[in-house]
């Protein structure tokens, strides 16, 4: 007789999953039964679309605002690799000590780490400044883990299983913990209206997913998302002082890809904190340089130009007509590592 497996099986009795022909087994292990466990999965991204899809197969989940994150479950141990595939472990011991405790041998977990507020919503700056702002590497604490993906489970490769075989999976395996690991719930309803309700309740947006799509990486319409609100990644290109602003750091000057020179989109003047404004400012002076990495035509007093290096995450609400950012807000800065995807102008 079989022996018991220690942990949650792949195929349970009360429901079947489908999924593909197993891959032919490593010649080099001839006697293993089981999957190689990937070192690193290139994430799967969603598409940006202006509408909700219209397709029934798509099924709903909060747009977290926060890092990237796979967390790899090994018998010898726990890591956390970033989107761009750098070690982060040592960031966020709780999450770390959170996987030690899931009833699993070995897992791959896909999802994003988070701070929430007092109404539950994902605050980017929030979860900066307990890494200790970007580049910062500070244990973080009060960051959760919010799993919306498993592709790997004690010796299988799930990502050629459809998506709601998978999230099966992941709801076993994470069920309802209220700790530093969470499942990330589906939200039922359709979709314009679960799209206008968490516009409403000042959420970022919704990521819509095919449940019937296999685990594709990069940026597929397997996933979609749709914002509340736009927030995109820019350079800061220097800054305009100020006698009276917090800091003394009256706006910050933005640009973004043009094919391949930089143009300029605007500037950013709310949305900091004080402790933000001195830092921006401090490394902005360490980067500065009198020859501006964009073309400006503008007026603007008292500008020290920067190398582009430091990369903004900015909400706004539209774009004017000559291109500039309308009704922006700074957010944070993302960290290289994190693998920031600056945006890229038509």
């Amino acid at each position: 007789m079989a022996k018991k497996p220690r942990s949650k099986p792949l195929l349970s009795d009360d429901k079947s999953l489908r999924g593909s022909v197993r891959k032919r087994r490593d010649p080099s292990q001839p006697n293993l039964l089981l999957d190689p466990m990937p070192c690193r999965v290139e994430p799967a991204l969603a598409l940006l679309k202006a509408k909700p899809p219209s397709d029934q197969r798509y099924r709903a989940e909060v747009k977290i605002d926060g890092y990237r994150l796979a967390i790899h479950i090994e018998p010898t141990g726990v890591r956390i690799i970033t989107r761009g595939g750098h070690d982060w472990t040592e960031r966020f011991p709780a999450i770390v000590d959170e996987a030690r405790q899931l009833d699993v041998a070995s897992a791959i977990l896909d999802g994003e780490a988070a701070v929430l507020d007092e109404q539950g919503r994902s605050d980017f700056g929030a979860l900066q400044r307990t890494l200790g702002g970007r580049g910062g590497k500070l244990p973080s604490s009060g960051s959760i883990f919010i799993a919306f993906d498993v592709l790997y489970l004690d010796g299988h490769d799930l990502q050629k299983m459809e998506l709601s075989s998978r999230r099966h999976l992941l709801e076993q395996l994470v069920g309802d913990r209220d700790g530093p690991i969470q499942f990330s719930q589906e939200i039922e309803g359709e979709g314009g209206a679960i799209f206008r309700a968490a516009c409403e309740h000042g959420l970022e947006g919704v990521i819509f997913k095919n449940a019937d799509s296999t685990y594709r990486s990069g940026r597929t319409a397997d996933w979609i998302k749709v914002k509340c609100i736009a927030s995109e990644s820019f350079f800061v290109v220097g800054y305009e002082r100020s006698s009276t602003a917090r800091g003394g750091l009256g706006s910050l000057l933005l640009a973004a890809h043009n094919g391949d020179a930089l143009q300029y989109v605007g500037s950013v003047g709310t949305g900091f904190k004080y402790n933000d404004a001195v830092q921006l400012r401090a490394a902005l002076d360490k980067l500065a340089t009198k020859r501006p990495a964009v073309v400006f035509n503008g007026r603007r007093k008292d500008v020290v130009w920067a190398k582009p290096t430091l990369i903004a995450e900015i909400e706004y609400r539209a774009w004017t007509d000559d291109g500039k950012l309308r009704h922006a807000s700074y957010k944070g800065l993302r960290d290289i590592s994190d693998n920031a995807a600056v945006f890229r102008i038509d």
